[in-house]
């Protein structure tokens, strides 16, 4: 057995009583956590801490964090360079300790389990000076009992954490970054992940349920005389929480599963649009007494894949409208919380997205439920490393022959009953695309999921293309996904057997909210000396390309099954193309949304084509151009009308029609080879497809005054418009909560929008001065971030510079009902001020 230092545990959490057969309790440990930095021996000082909690977020920002000397083999760098910023430039290497403490009252028939949704990383597990359990992957949920390390009364819990050098690409963040539970159950008990539900078959008028349970605990009858019988019941509840099937059955144990079948009428379908969620109650009994109770959560939902044709949800054909995230949020670091998690979501849904890839790692199991409750499809992926030629020196591929099926298991087991989850992914451009070990564990991988979930496909973000369709590696999949790659859509169609295609990692525009470069022109890879990058949506990367592509092949192809876009909001590392010795940079600039949660100018090009159910008008860039008077500054509008006439102080500049006539097909399917398809090409061909979904007018003059959009529809009806000003001279501040008011639970968030504007109201789009925070009330003041990627003030600090005219600010509820007011100020305008009830 490992050995763990023994500690005298200070913090205490509440104690739990029950009798021997109770129903089960499950205690979030989020409170009475002491945590210091650095080894155990060598600690000195605890500090008071909640968990969730993400130890390196604190900062200081340094260039010196996490300087990596590597060739990127993805972006077809072939010498080392030095990358600043790669990881967010926070200090999240080395060691953490976290300790508390949690009373067992009761030890008799019953048994205990910890459960930890993601511990980043190298966990060890000591309960009263014994190891527990040791979890390498930082991402992963992981559980383990520990009634053999347990006493009566007060038990001591350390946790002990690793961070290492080359670990990963991105900001990992640092600590016991999501929740840690302890159950209680009976001895006889379903166990954590115990269950998964399937409806294999869907009517309009019924849908079957299948259910399967493991059941632990029962002396079984193979392995003694007095084997036990479990009574079964269980209970199938509508999303109005009415009764709509049961079954009761005998559990005869010799160690086996059990299935328990079901007919729900006239069910309530899940989808985006109608998350329809039902709850299958099952309970334990032994000799009369019920011993336990455990509810598995689900949604009846039809998926099919098919070939030639695309993805049907519910018999319906559905495009994947999605983006890849990574985890962190941004301000808040790794740390995990509900309210922020529902923010985003709320912000995808209202862009029209319909699904998000966990690029690349285990999500939360708040985001998960989240997303089944929202109507977010998900594509769930465990990691981006194999252990064939790994990207980090320290990263996942150190562990991925021994720990692989471990952390695969965990993670089709924890989401396989989800609804929202509707396919899995199992990898991301791993370097081993390119040879036999690849394929050795794309297989064992594929068919590990296979066994634990047959319902859903396969899929893995792939960059190679030429490697790919060459050796077999995309054939194998159940879905070839392609990172990347619009402009051989086609020619993978022909080849692969699928006859379907995904976009399983798009875009990749980069852009920085508020700021635009001149002249305007679709280009590759361009820098600044501002670090920024041009919020006209025509700036990616050399293996990347303009929405414009993705939206092509989406509307032209039905057997291209939709896009997930990279990102949905910027993250801390990954500066492209600011990564190459480009301090300050250190937070990504793909995102639709910025670091601070504020939608970028292409948030409106993707909901124009996103969203059928709300039109979208939207025009750019800002219209306050001291210096540039008399200079060509072209207009874009951003719309879902068809249509649209362009006003300068009055004077037409013009109707602009979108080109329909531009198809994806006709313009991106003359290459011969893989390498046909040059930097050229690409600027080309996205100058024509610009016109099929944009309005632009690229000669405008500037001269300060009124910019006026009006929109007609298809029939030439004049039928909304859209007006920007230039701004005068900074009066006041504004602020504008997207809650009108927050849960009492100390968990809660309202991200207030922070901007400044003229005498008469108009919000000024350069203003970029210090705003200082104040909070007051039943609340208090959580992080604050502008958006800019240079940006190196804390998020902590109760101030923050505008960037582009704009920043948030975050606040968090108290325990306790009544208000929470934020006050922000700043030299020469009026305060701005916000009061939230808190109920």
């Amino acid at each position: 057995m490992k050995k763990c230092t023994k500690i005298i545990v200070m913090a205490l959490s509440g104690a739990i009583t029950l009798t021997s057969y109770a129903q089960r309790s499950v205690t979030t440990l989020n409170d009475g956590w002491q945590f210091s930095n650095g080894a155990l021996q060598d600690v000195k000082e605890w500090q008071t801490v909640r968990v969730p909690h993400d130890w390196a977020i604190y900062g200081p920002f340094d260039r010196a964090n996490d300087l990596q000397s590597v060739a990127i083999e993805q972006n077809g760098e072939k010498e080392e360079s030095i990358k600043t910023g790669r990881t967010g430039g926070l200090p999240f290497i080395g060691k953490g300790v976290y300790r508390t403490t949690f009373d067992i009252s009761d030890t008799t028939n019953v048994t205990y389990t910890l459960l930890f949704d993601g511990a980043m990383s190298n966990a060890k597990v000591c309960i009263n000076g014994r190891h527990a359990i040791t979890w390498p992957y930082g991402y992963n949920s992981f559980y383990v009992g520990i009634d053999s390390l347990v006493r009566l009364g007060h038990n001591d819990l350390v946790v002990t954490l690793q961070n290492f050098d080359k670990q990963s690409r991105w900001y990992p963040g640092a600590g016991l970054y999501r929740n840690v539970h302890l159950i209680k159950t009976n001895r006889v008990h379903i166990p954590v992940w115990g269950t998964y539900i399937t409806t294999p078959d869907i009517k309009e008028d019924y849908a079957s349920v299948n259910l399967v349970m493991e059941i632990d605990g029962v002396r079984q009858f193979d392995q003694s005389p007095y084997g036990e019988t479990v009574d079964v019941s269980t209970t199938i509840f509508s999303p109005e929480g009415v009764e709509v099937a049961k079954d009761a059955t005998k559990y005869y144990a010799r160690g086996q599963e059990l299935s328990q079948k079901f007919i729900v009428k006239n069910p309530a379908l899940w989808s985006p649009e109608t998350p329809n969620l039902y709850i299958a109650k099952t309970q334990l009994s032994v000799d009369g007494n019920v011993v336990d109770t455990y509810e598995t959560r689900f949604g009846i939902r039809k998926l099919e894949y098919i070939p030639n044709k695309g993805f049907f949800l519910n018999d319906i054909p559905t495009k994947f409208k999605g983006v890849c995230n990574h985890h962190d949020l941004g301000p808040l670091g790794a740390a995990v919380n509900e309210s922020a998690l529902r923010h985003q979501v709320s912000l995808l849904k209202e862009m029209g997205a319909n699904a998000i890839r966990t690029a690349h790692n285990m999500p939360a199991p708040e985001l998960v439920r989240i997303c089944d409750e929202m109507g977010m499809m998900l594509m769930v992926e465990p990691f981006d490393d194999w252990g064939f030629r790994p990207k980090s020196e320290n990263g996942y591929g150190k562990f991925f022959n021994e720990w692989a099926q471990r952390d695969v298991t965990n993670m089709v087991k924890q989401y396989r009953s989800n609804p929202s989850v509707v396919m899995w992914s199992i990898g991301n451009e791993v370097p081993s695309q390119w040879g036999k070990p690849g394929m050795d564990e794309l297989l064992m991988l594929q068919s590990l999921v296979h066994r634990l979930d047959a319902t859903r496909p396969v899929t893995c973000g792939m960059d190679q293309i030429g490697s790919v369709l060459d050796n077999g590696y995309a054939a194998a999949l159940d879905i070839p996904g392609f990172n990347y790659k619009p402009q051989y859509y086609q020619m993978a169609y022909r080849r692969l057997p699928q006859k379907l295609i995904l976009g399983s990692e798009t875009a990749s525009t980069v852009s920085s909210r508020g700021q635009y470069m001149f002249p305007v022109i679709p280009v590759a890879d361009m820098k600044y000396e501002s670090h920024q990058s041009s919020s006209y949506g025509t700036e990616y990367c050399s293996w990347s390309n303009i929405p414009d592509f993705d939206f092509a092949a989406d509307d032209d192809f039905p057997w291209m099954i939709g896009q997930f876009v990279w990102t949905g909001f910027d993250y801390l590392g990954e500066p492209s193309p600011y990564d190459t010795d480009a301090w300050p940079n250190h937070s990504s600039m793909f995102g639709i949304f910025d670091l601070a949660s504020l939608p970028k100018d292409i948030f409106y090009l993707y909901r124009s084509q996103w969203r059928k159910d709300s039109p979208t008008l939207h025009i750019l860039p800002h219209w306050n151009w001291a210096g540039r008077e008399g200079k060509i500054t072209p207009v874009m509008v951003y719309t879902s009308y068809p249509e649209a006439e362009l006003f300068i102080n009055d004077k037409s500049q013009g109707r602009r029609k979108k080109d329909t006539s531009i198809e994806a097909s006709r313009i991106r399917d003359g290459w011969k080879e893989y390498n046909d398809y040059t930097l050229q090409h690409r600027a080309e061909d996205a100058s024509k497809l610009m016109n099929r979904y944009r309005l632009i007018w690229d000669e405008i003059v500037y001269e300060p005054g009124e910019v006026k959009v009006v929109a007609y529809d298809d029939k030439g009806n004049a039928v909304a418009e859209e007006v920007i000003r230039t701004a005068g001279k900074p009066h006041h501040i504004v602020l504008t909560s997207h809650r009108t008011e927050l849960n009492a639970n100390g968990d809660n968030l309202a991200y207030i929008t922070v901007q400044v504007a003229d005498k008469d109201g108009n919000i000024i789009p350069t203003d970029n001065r210090l705003v200082k925070f104040e909070v007051t009330g039943n609340g208090s003041f959580e992080a604050t971030a502008n958006g800019d990627p240079t940006c190196l003030m804390s998020f902590q600090k109760p101030e923050m510079k505008l960037f582009s005219g704009a920043a948030t600010a975050i606040i968090r509820s108290a325990k306790k009902t009544g208000n929470v007011t934020l006050k922000a100020s700043a030299k020469g305008i009026k305060d701005g001020i916000i009061t939230i009830p808190v109920r």
